[in-house]
């Protein structure tokens, strides 16, 4: 009798402990259940704050007005908009879903206008650092295809230009220099990129129009080059810088008096600061006056590129050929903003005092930068006639 009772009683005791196991493994895997969907629905939960702090924050930049726009991304609402457009229909700048077209643009240029890091782009936009590279070399490759439809194309000055700094050059088309942008490059190459200033720096060749837009833009050269190597360069490249018979560019005294580019009298007073109260005493210091006020259009030009975009006034941590393309890039949305917007807001912040640093062959196009006695005459016609005509106005 006792071992019927013990034996229940461990039939009983056996079974107790089983029921509690199964209970045991239940509960587990509802634990497991249950935090697995809790760990879901906080992860979605972030997700969607993301998304939300996202949204807000584009909303800033493109949605809310104009002057926070400008402050941003450097240029309206409107012009934002033609940016995209363009990139969409002629850059082959595609949305896959993941990222707007927009908020790739958004990306990019607040990158260029206030040479911010990638880990602060990251956390502003809420997105990866792979992610934001990946755009952003998107939205660099996409405005470079816009050159043909960004670029300015020169147009000379006509015979009967009334613009007192332009009539006297007929067919000009525009002003040229070179500029030094800081880059980063291998400590290899710094003796070559070293400036006159021990900047490292590249060399970029500007040539822009009358209206301040750019013609024509050369990065890459090594900062040791002189201006007129960058050139020669630039006029010998099939696809470089093409000036045609008869009409010419100013350049500064950097220059050769050649044949399309026409340079002041060296040895002569030129720069507009050095004239202060002082009027010409002959014809060569009245042409360096009137040359001087007409080129002054490309040192302009450089100035509001480099107010406009920050990036170009600091080195950069890309690549150099990445570094070369961001700096084509920056004049052709220079030229986009300067045709698209009526007021051109970097352009009232460098008058109120902004300080910045400074193959196949063609018989219809200036392929030679050498000085040629012609081309001197010529300068000192034109020099003699603009003179004469001011002493005559001034009863001289």
């Amino acid at each position: 009798m006792d071992q019927k009772r013990i034996m229940f009683y461990l039939i009983i005791r056996l079974w107790h402990l089983q029921m509690m196991n199964i209970c045991l493994m239940m509960l587990l895997r509802m634990y497991n259940l249950v935090d697995k969907h809790y760990k879901k629905y906080i992860l979605k939960n972030r997700s969607l704050v993301r998304h939300e702090t996202r949204l807000e924050y584009l909303d800033s930049l493109i949605g809310s007005s104009d002057i926070n726009c400008v402050d941003q991304l450097r240029m309206n609402k409107r012009t934002f908009g033609v940016l995209c457009e363009l990139l969409r229909a002629d850059g082959r700048v595609k949305n896959d879903g993941l990222v707007t077209l927009e908020e790739q643009v958004c990306m990019f240029l607040h990158t260029l206008s206030h040479h911010v890091k990638n880990r602060t782009i990251r956390s502003r936009f809420k997105r990866s650092g792979e992610t934001i590279s990946r755009y952003f070399n998107s939205v660099l490759h996409g405005v470079l295809r816009l050159q043909d439809n960004l670029l300015c194309v020169p147009e000379p000055v006509p015979a009967d230009c009334t613009d007192d700094r332009w009539r006297w050059f007929k067919n000009c088309l525009g002003a040229l220099d070179g500029t030094y942008i800081q880059v980063r490059v291998l400590e290899n190459d710094k003796p070559r990129y070293r400036t006159r200033k021990s900047d490292i720096a590249t060399n970029v060749l500007g040539v822009c129009s009358r209206d301040l837009k750019f013609i024509f833009v050369f990065p890459g050269w090594e900062g040791s080059a002189f201006d007129s190597r960058v050139l020669r360069d630039a006029i010998s490249n099939p696809n470089g810088l093409k000036v045609p018979r008869g009409c010419y560019y100013l350049v500064d005294a950097g220059y050769s008096n050649a044949e399309g580019f026409l340079s002041p009298y060296r040895g002569t007073r030129y720069h507009l600061k050095e004239w202060g109260q002082r009027i010409p005493s002959n014809r060569e210091e009245y042409f360096n006056m009137k040359h001087s006020c007409a080129r002054n259009v490309i040192e302009r030009c450089f100035g509001l590129l480099k107010v406009r975009w920050a990036i170009l006034r600091s080195p950069s941590f890309y690549p150099l050929k990445t570094q070369c393309r961001i700096i084509t890039a920056c004049c052709l949305l220079h030229n986009l903003i300067r045709r698209e917007m009526d007021v051109d807001p970097a352009e009232c912040q460098f008058d109120n005092g902004a300080e910045v640093d400074e193959t196949d062959r063609d018989d219809d196009i200036v392929n030679t930068i050498e000085a040629s006695h012609e081309w001197t005459e010529y300068r000192n016609m034109l020099a003699m006639q603009m003179y004469n005509e001011w002493r005559q106005r001034r009863g001289l």
